[in-house]
């Protein structure tokens, strides 16, 4: 049976997403998105899962409803060119405008890991939900995760699996000075501001010596975070073993230093040694690039 249309249409805004468009669509007929997707012949519990996988018949049901074109419900679904971009597009609303989520829009790109700001109004994106407790961080600091952000969306777009694995390995640093209990990619997409804030300015912050920022945190970091670090380098031994080769030596300096005599006896050498040990860490680096 054919369900009948709609008394009211609602042109998609660019970049709308499935679920957000028939949520307008609903409100401008003065119904529950419930009700709607029951009158085309769909579970509304499954009204997030539509995003990502339309079957032809549903799409043809709502396209009807809507009084609008089969294809043009088609291309309001998240669709992913590689299995990574699919990977980085959260199943769940976790970030929103708060401009236009006032007017009950959604957008496709808001659940992209690298979204910072909204390319309707440019306003930040922010956490759908909120928490009072959050600091926010400096002028500075978003600046370099919005670099951040869009180095890892021309990654991703471009394919390029040298800057991609470069970014990863910046949110597996930003993990580690976190501590953040979890996956990387996880925190790219979580509720929590601070940690995706700082795993986006990783990743601007690793594009120069990465491995000299890998031995520094490893210095300071705790067990869960040098196991963050390890996978980061689990398929590259040589750096793997730089890194932790590094980190030895600097906490041995450290040690050294600790131990000095009131006199200060021995206090240049584990200067030195510390020293030594970071000017070596840079020579890696600039061989590397």
């Amino acid at each position: 049976m054919t369900p009948r249309p709609l008394p009211k249409i609602v042109i998609p805004v660019a970049d709308e997403l499935l679920s957000g468009w028939l949520a307008r669509l609903a409100n401008f007929n003065h119904c529950d998105l419930v009700d709607l997707l029951a009158h085309v012949g769909i579970d509304g519990r499954y009204v997030d899962v539509l995003d990502f996988g339309l079957e032809d018949s549903a799409a043809l049901r709502i396209a009807t409803v809507a009084r609008t074109g089969f294809e043009l419900v088609h291309s309001l679904t998240i669709s992913a060119a590689t299995p990574l971009e699919a990977v980085l597009t959260a199943q769940f609303p976790f970030q929103t405008c708060p401009i236009c989520s006032v007017h009950g829009v959604a957008l496709k790109h808001w659940r992209r890991a690298w979204a910072f700001d909204c390319l309707m109004c440019g306003a930040q994106l922010i956490p759908t939900m909120p928490r009072p407790d959050i600091v926010k961080p400096s002028t500075k600091f978003l600046r370099r995760a919005r670099i951040g952000a869009r180095l890892l969306e021309v990654a991703i777009k471009d394919n390029n699996a040298c800057q991609i694995h470069r970014a990863m390995r910046g949110v597996a640093f930003a993990v580690a000075v976190t501590r953040f209990r979890g996956q990387p990619l996880a925190a790219l997409q979580g509720f929590n501001p601070e940690i995706r804030i700082a795993c986006l300015a990783a990743i601007c912050a690793v594009q120069k010596k990465p491995l000299l920022k890998a031995a520094w945190i490893m210095a300071k970091a705790d067990g869960y975070a040098k196991a963050s670090l390890l996978r980061a380098y689990s398929k590259e031994p040589h750096l793997l073993a730089a890194v932790c080769d590094i980190a030895d030596r600097n906490a041995q300096g450290i040690l050294s230093k600790n131990r000095v005599s009131p006199l200060g006896q021995g206090g240049s050498d584990s200067h030195n040694l510390s020293q030594q040990n970071w000017q070596e860490t840079r020579q890696r680096e600039d061989s590397r690039n």
